[in-house]
């Protein structure tokens, strides 16, 4: 669910945060899991790149759409490599409460789509991409009339 479907009301964009511009349903993958499974996931469900968590919960990297080209041109066969040996190790994050303007700087500069949101035991709280961003910042500069 994407919680900026949910804004209405104009607001100052530049005071909100991750929380409410994040989706908080994400498909997420464990590090030993196979990249066949990934590639299928990412395919069918159209994301570019997938969280991986340990088996406590804590999100300990991601892999992305590159990373699984990249084992398909070393000739990496997919139904036994996992996602463990492919991930990119400690991924870059943001916290709930992370201002949307930061969250736009980062993705504009490491030229990403989309960041996991992780809570203070850096456990995966949830995913902000570029679109929810301009999703929120349109939401939040539309007036609303009255009743």
């Amino acid at each position: 669910m994407r919680r900026v479907d949910y804004m209405v009301g104009a607001r100052d964009f530049k005071t909100l945060q991750a929380e409410q511009f994040m989706q908080d349903v994400v498909t997420s993958f464990r590090v030993e899991d196979t990249v066949d499974r990934l590639a299928g996931a990412m395919s069918e469900g159209g994301f570019g790149s997938v969280p991986i968590l340990a088996k406590d919960g804590k999100l300990v990297g991601i892999v992305s759409e590159f990373d699984l080209l990249k084992a398909i041109e070393e000739g990496k066969e997919m139904t036994k490599v996992t996602a463990g040996e492919i991930m990119v190790k400690d991924p870059v994050t943001v916290s709930r409460n992370t201002p949307a303007m930061e969250i736009i700087h980062l993705l504009q500069e490491r030229h990403f789509i989309r960041t996991p949101v992780v809570d203070a035991d850096g456990k995966l709280a949830g995913v902000v991409s570029r679109r929810d961003l301009i999703q929120g910042y349109l939401r939040s500069t539309k007036r609303v009339s009255g009743f």
